[in-house]
C-alpha cells in the first residue's frame, strides 16, 4: 500500500483508509463481529488509517469501542481519527444532535474518546462540524491545549469552509480537511487551492456516493427504515434513475479495465490530488479487499476525461435534504 502525506506537521496515511461510521449507524442494523473481522482485514491489506466518531455511536461510544477493540493489537501501527462537537443531552431533527464546541465539552471529548477507543493518544481530533455559537479561534486554541498535553497528536476540520479554515490555522496548523467527495459529490474541489496554499491534507468520506457508484444501489424504498439512504435526494425517483445509468456507463469503463466500480471511482479519486486520501467504509472483507486493489488502478488522460464526460458536475439531485447540514463558512 501506498502512503500519502496529509498537511505539514507529519502526518502520514495509507493512500486509501477506512470508514467505519457504517458499522453501527446510516446503513441498516450492523454486526459488530464481522465490522471487527473487516477491520482487522483491512490493516491486513496494508490500511493504518482508520476514521470514527463520537456521534457515530449516537454519543455512547459504541463505534469508537469496536474501533479500539478492533486495533488494539496492533494500535501502535495504525492512525485513529475521532471527532467532536456534539450536545448529546438535547437530541434534534435532521443531523440528531445540536452543536457544541465549547472548550470545555472539546476537553470532555477527548477524555471520552480516548477511554473509548482505549488509547493513550489521539492520532487525528476533528471538529465534526462548525459550531456557529463558538469562535473557530476558540476551538483551535481547545485542540492546541490537547496538542500539548499529549492527548491529541494533529488537528482536523470537517465540512469546514474557508473562512473557518485560515482562521483556525492561524492558531494551530490543520493537518487535513474531511469532506464529502466523490465522483457523485464534487464542490470541495474549489477549496482545493486554500488547502495547497495552506499545506493542508484531504480525507474524502462518502468516496463511493454512500454506496450508489458500486453498482449495487436499490430504490429509497427498499431499504431499512433506519438506512439514510430512504431519504437521499439521489435515491428519490427522477434522480435514482439517471444516477443508475451514469453508473451503468462508469460501470462499462472499469469492466474495459479489468476493474470494478468501486476500483474505479476510488482510483479517480487518488488521481485528483497527490495529499486526497479516501476513507470508504465497508462492513464486508470481500469488499474491502475490493476497495483497497483500487489504489493500484492506474487512469490514463483518456479514461479521466471519459469519466468527466459521464459525470461532469456529479450526481442527479442534492447531497442532502434541505437544511440537515449548514453550509460552508
Amino acid at each position: 500500500m501506498q502512503h500519502r502525506t496529509l498537511g505539514t506537521q507529519g502526518l502520514k496515511v495509507s493512500a486509501i483508509g477506512y470508514g467505519a461510521m457504517g458499522l453501527t449507524i446510516g446503513y441498516g442494523p450492523g454486526d459488530e463481529t464481522e465490522g471487527i473481522a473487516t477491520i482487522r482485514r483491512a490493516h491486513e491489506l496494508g490500511v493504518d488509517f482508520f476514521d470514527t466518531a463520537e456521534i457515530y455511536g449516537m454519543g455512547t461510544g459504541s463505534n469508537e469501542r469496536l474501533l479500539g477493540q478492533a486495533v488494539k493489537d496492533f494500535r501502535d501501527d495504525v492512525v485513529i481519527a475521532t471527532k467532536f462537537g456534539f450536545d448529546f443531552s438535547n437530541p434534534q431533527p435532521g443531523f440528531g444532535f445540536p452543536t457544541d464546541s465549547r472548550p470545555e465539552t472539546i476537553h470532555k471529548a477527548a477524555d471520552t474518546s480516548l477511554r473509548d477507543l482505549g488509547v493513550d493518544q489521539i492520532d487525528v481530533f476533528y471538529q465534526h462540524r462548525v459550531d456557529p455559537d463558538v469562535p473557530i479561534e476558540d476551538v483551535a486554541g481547545a485542540v492546541k491545549e490537547l496538542i500539548e498535553a499529549g492527548k491529541v497528536k494533529y488537528f482536523g476540520l470537517s465540512e469546514a469552509g474557508p473562512e473557518t479554515i485560515r482562521k483556525a490555522h492561524a492558531v494551530q496548523p490543520v493537518s487535513v480537511l474531511q469532506t464529502e467527495y466523490s465522483l457523485f459529490e464534487r464542490d470541495v474541489e474549489q477549496i482545493f487551492p486554500l488547502l495547497e496554499e495552506l499545506g493542508i491534507g484531504f480525507v474524502a468520506y462518502s468516496p463511493l456516493g454512500r454506496g450508489f457508484i458500486t453498482g449495487a444501489a436499490k430504490p429509497a424504498s427498499e431499504y431499512d427504515e433506519s438506512d439514510m439512504r430512504r431519504t437521499d435526494p439521489r435515491w428519490q425517483p427522477g434522480n435514482f434513475e439517471q444516477n443508475v445509468a451514469a453508473v451503468e456507463q462508469l460501470g462499462e469503463l472499469a469492466s474495459a479495465k479489468g476493474a470494478t466500480l468501486a476500483q474505479l471511482a476510488l482510483a479517480w479519486l487518488l488521481h485528483q490530488r497527490d495529499y486526497v486520501v479516501p476513507i470508504p467504509g465497508s462492513r464486508s472483507r470481500k469488499r474491502v479487499e475490493d476497495n483497497i486493489a483500487g489504489a493500484d488502478l492506474v487512469l490514463t488522460e483518456s479514461d479521466l476525461a471519459a469519466i468527466d464526460r459521464i459525470l461532469p458536475e456529479g450526481a442527479f439531485g442534492a447531497r442532502y435534504a434541505d437544511g440537515q447540514v449548514p453550509a460552508w463558512v
